[in-house]
Parts: structure tokens; sequence; C-alpha cells
């Protein structure tokens, strides 16, 4: 009997022996262990490539190598998209996102494993990113594919999605809560118990597999013991959640200025030419940009900071403190530029890392900043922990996940009331300047943009070319009513679009409006370019249904033509129709 066979028969009898909520809760399991494992081959692969380039680095002399490796990370990277991948991988938690919005959580095959190769390249060789967003999107391929092959319905097959993102972040961080909150507070999952089993049963998976075989320290390979929460320090908190959220608009303003400056070039070789170099002088000042980063953390919550001068051609002025702080302050100014850098040349990463490397440089800025300027004793440890929160908080708009991550990965449960004061902070401040998440903002400037608002999730899901009705009878603006008369006798409908030999709409014509002229013969040789309507507004091919129902409301239409920006026209949709499909979506997505 071939594997194959096998298999069929294996989801053969699966449907017929098992529940569907049965399937989803042992299939969760595989999809927190393949997730699992791909997070643990993703970390060691980028751990072992960072070894075999840098372990030869003297830590008190720069080293030019820092100037090739970023653009020959990318460039492999671009050149094994280009040619074998074939596919745009960037954006990973975005890609997802945008799944579970438009595609029922259906991502391609090609998503399990190219993420892994191209991240590992990227980030390996130096890129300035992080492993998380790469390894989500590996994850929901896992449970996407999964879900798919055993026929489940959609709504099952997004929960797996979501189960593979949470097995991949459970392991990659061993924090089981905060991956189970990622994925309600980031990816927008529905709370229910039916969902709940199957996340907690993939993020136990994955952090099980992660303790086998990364350890218990995934992140940190040694943290002191957390200090205790002080009252007295909460001031201090609240400057620092303060500055945190000034510093997550810069990170998201300069990395998405950066971006889009970058779509306008071209010449793929040119975008890593300009990139890379530009990220290659970036880590070759700041060698602490190398990579997703943590190494360095590690160091400046076991009070070895003046690491991060290493192999820089500042370390020698590490010894004095005014240089210090410009130098810990360039930081926070240049990394942005250093991670966008990276994804905007062709790189493939995410910003779980660098939002968190950014915090925890900023809160160290901070602590560092009153402890010498004004004699405080603070603790450093607790003020880097927090501003790793309130930055990956206020960023991706997931201030719980950021919380419990921070408080999992350092097991400073104490820390919570300083944590949630920070992040709360710094969410406040970021979100009157920016409404949706780095993740969230280029589905939402598109309409695509899923919620946890069940109408507008199932307004998301519509596609207008889906709903578009084509069997409306065409008549050239050149022909008269006689012509039109013909098209009355055979058609059903009481509206005629007017399209011309290109396909360029013109307008309609509405039956009530030549109802009087038909029945009169010395009227038909009249052309119908004197009956011809054009509506207030039309509907773009890839608009989104939100914006389509707020039309029909202000226009009190029952049927709106589909035009693109030149005028093409694609057919009308109904409202009737629009209706009758949005109340299928929302009986679909609201089963228990």
């Amino acid at each position: 009997m071939t594997f194959k066979k096998k298999l069929q028969e294996i989801v053969s009898w699966s449907s017929t022996r098992l529940s569907e909520q049965n399937t989803i809760l042992i299939l969760s399991v595989f999809v927190g262990a393949i997730a699992a494992t791909a997070a643990i081959v993703l970390k060691n692969a980028v751990y072992f490539t960072h070894q075999m380039l840098q372990q030869s680095f003297p830590a008190t002399e720069y080293n030019f190598l820092y100037l090739a490796f970023p653009v020959i990370g990318i460039t492999l990277t671009v050149l094994i998209i280009h040619f074998f991948i074939k596919d745009d991988l960037s954006h990973g938690v975005t890609k997802v996102l945008y799944a579970i919005a438009k595609k029922n959580g259906k991502l391609k095959l090609h998503h399990t494993y190219s993420s892994v190769i191209t991240s590992t390249l990227t980030v390996g060789f130096g890129g300035s990113v992080g492993l998380e967003a790469p390894i989500t999107l590996t994850g929901s391929a896992i449970g996407s594919q999964l879900g798919s092959f055993f026929h489940l319905k959609n709504k099952s097959v997004v929960l797996l999605t979501a189960c593979g993102s949470t097995g991949a972040v459970a392991a990659i961080f061993n924090a089981p809560i905060a991956a189970i909150i990622f994925a309600i507070e980031v990816l927008m999952l529905d709370l229910t118990t039916l969902s709940l089993l199957p996340l907690l049963t993939s993020a136990v998976t994955g952090t099980i597999l992660s303790y086998l075989f990364l350890g218990k320290t995934v992140m940190f390979n040694a943290i002191p013991v957390v200090p205790d929460f002080e009252v007295s320090n909460l001031p201090y908190y609240v400057i620092l959640g303060l500055f945190v959220g000034i510093l997550s608009l810069y990170f998201m303003r300069t990395t998405t200025i950066i971006e889009r400056l970058f779509v306008k070039v071209r010449k793929k070789w040119m975008k890593i030419l300009i990139g890379g170099t530009l990220l290659s002088v970036l880590i070759f000042l700041f060698p602490s940009f190398y990579g997703e980063g943590y190494d360095n953390i590690a160091d400046i919550l076991m009070g070895k900071s003046d690491s991060l001068f290493n192999n820089s051609p500042f370390y020698k002025y590490k010894y004095n403190s005014f240089t210090f702080i410009v130098f810990i302050f360039s930081l926070l100014l240049f990394k942005p530029f250093a991670t966008g850098f990276t994804n905007a040349a062709g790189g493939i990463g995410g910003v779980f890392a660098p939002t968190l490397y950014l915090g925890g440089i900023a809160g160290f800025f901070i602590v560092y900043c009153l402890n010498f300027l004004f004699g405080i004793e603070l603790s450093v440890i607790n003020f880097v922990l927090a501003g790793m929160a309130a930055l990956m908080g206020s960023v991706m708009k997931a201030p719980l996940t950021a919380i419990f991550l921070i408080a999992e990965i350092s097991k400073g449960y104490q820390l919570f009331i300083p944590l949630i004061i920070t992040t709360v902070i710094a969410y406040i401040v970021f979100y009157y300047f920016e409404k949706y998440s780095i993740y969230t903002k280029p589905l939402a400037e598109k309409g695509l943009l899923i919620t946890h608002d069940k109408n507008k999730h199932a307004l998301s899901k519509i596609d207008i070319m889906e709903i578009v009705e084509n069997d409306f009878s065409i008549i050239s603006p050149h022909a008269t009513l006689k012509d039109l008369i013909v098209l009355i006798e055979n058609s059903n409908r009481n509206v005629f679009p007017v399209v011309d030999e290109n396909s360029v709409f013109c307008g309609v014509i509405v039956l009530d409006d030549v109802r009087k002229d038909i029945f009169h013969q010395e009227t038909y040789s009249r052309p119908i370019k004197e009956y011809i309507y054009l509506p207030k507004t039309s509907i773009h091919p890839k608009e989104s249904m939100l914006s389509v129902v707020n039309k029909f409301k202000q226009t009190g239409y029952y049927n709106m033509p589909v035009i693109d920006k030149e005028g093409k026209y694609y057919g009308f949709v109904s409202r009737a129709n629009a209706y009758t499909q949005y109340r299928e979506i929302v009986e679909e997505i609201s089963e228990d």
C-alpha cells in the first residue's frame, strides 16, 4: 500500500468515525509538533550560521566583513525567491491575517518551508530583523495544509491555521500563554471553548518540544533574578512609557516610509545594492544590529552593557559615560533604519525581534540616564524588560501578548504592574497617532482587515468579483431605441448597461425611462444616448465590501456597476445578492 493511499484511508476514517471537533483536537497536536519542529530547525540554523560567520571576530576590533555579510544574505534570499519560490514572502503575519480574512485561512504549500529557508539566510547573515514572523507564517501554513487535507470546514481550517502559529510562537519563545494570546489578539481569532482547547494543545505541544531540544531558556541563556517592583518607582515607569510610545511611532513610520520608497525602485538588483549597502554600513558601525540582537539584550540584563561596543569602530569610547549615552541613543535612532533596509532590500524577517531589541535598549537608555544624571538606583533589569513589553505591545497593538511574553521569558511575574503601566501608556501614545498596528495597517488601507466584530469580519470576507452579476444585456452607445426594444423582449432585467466597443462603461438605460416611447413606432429611430443615465457612483473591482454597503445606503440603489479606474465594465452587484452572501458568512463564522 502506498503512503498516499494510506493517508487517504486515514482521512476517510476520520471523516466517518470522528466528529469535526475531535479531528481538530487531534490535529492540533500534530500541527503544534510540526510547527515547533520548524521553529527549532530555524532557530538552530540561524545560531550555527552566526557561529560560523562570527566566531573569529575579536571583540576589540571592528571587522570589515560586516560590510559584506548582510548583502550576501539578502542576495541569496532574493535569488532563491526569484528562481525557486516565485512568490512574495515578506510580512509573514500580514499574510496570515490576509489568508484568514479573504481565503478562509488557506495558505500555499511552499509557505510551510520557504520562510524558514529565506529567513535563515537573511538573519543568519546579519539582516536586522526577527525570525518570529517567518515562523508564524510557516506554522500557520502547516495548520492550513493539514486542515485542507482533511477536508475540514473553513472555520476549522482557520482554527488550525491559528494553532500552527501558536505552536510555532510557543516553541520559539517557550511562552505558551503568550502564544495563545497572540492568536487571539494579533490574528483576531474568536475565543470560544471549542477554539481554546486546540490552541492550548498546540501551545503545550510546541513548548514541550522546545524544552526538549532548545532548553528552558530559549531567548536568554541566563538571566538574573528579577527584582521586585517598588511603588515609589512608578513615576519613572510613566516616563519610560511616554518615551517608548514616541519611539514606537518613530519605528513604525520610519520602516513604513523606507519600504514605500523602495517600492519605487523597480529593479531588484538596485534594491539589494542600495538597501544592502546601507544596512551593512549600519551594522559595521553598530554591530549589535547584526541579526535579532537578543544576545545584546541578554548581556545588558547580566550587567555587561559594554558588549554593545564589541566590534564597533567606537569601542574605545565605551568607558566615557557621556559618549556611552550618545552611543545608546544612536542605537535607538538607527535601528528602525536597519530593519527597514533589510526588508526593503528583499530580506525576509519580521518585527518581533526588532521591537523587543529596541524596547530593551530604550528601557536601558532611560534607566541609565536616570541613574547617571540624577544618582537614582533603579533596576536596569526591570526597565529593560518593561521597555521590551511596551514597544512590542504598542507597535503590534498586542499589549497582552507583550506583557505575558516578557513575564514568561524572564520569569518575572512580579513585574506585572510595571509591565502593564508602561505598556498601556506607550499604547495610548502610539494609538493617538496610529489607529492600526504595523501588521494590520496595510490590510486596513485596502479594506481587508478582519476584526472581532462579526459583521465587519463577514463583510471583509466577501470578494466583489465573486458576487458580480453578468447577465445584464449590454447595448452600444450608438444603438437606437429599436435595438433596445429587441433586448427588452429577451431580458428579465430592467437595467441595461451601455458599453462601447472597448468595454468602457458609458452609463445605463432604465426601463422606466423608455417605457412610454417603446409603444410608439415613430420614436424607434431615436438614439439611445437620449436615455442614458450615469449613476452617481460605482464599485471598483477591488473595493472593500464595507465601502460598497455604505454606498448602497447612501444612494438607495438596488444595483451598482463594477468599473475599474480605466472605465472598464465588469458587471453589476445587486444589494440583495450582497446581503445574501453576507448572511451566509455570518452564519458560518457564528457556528459554535
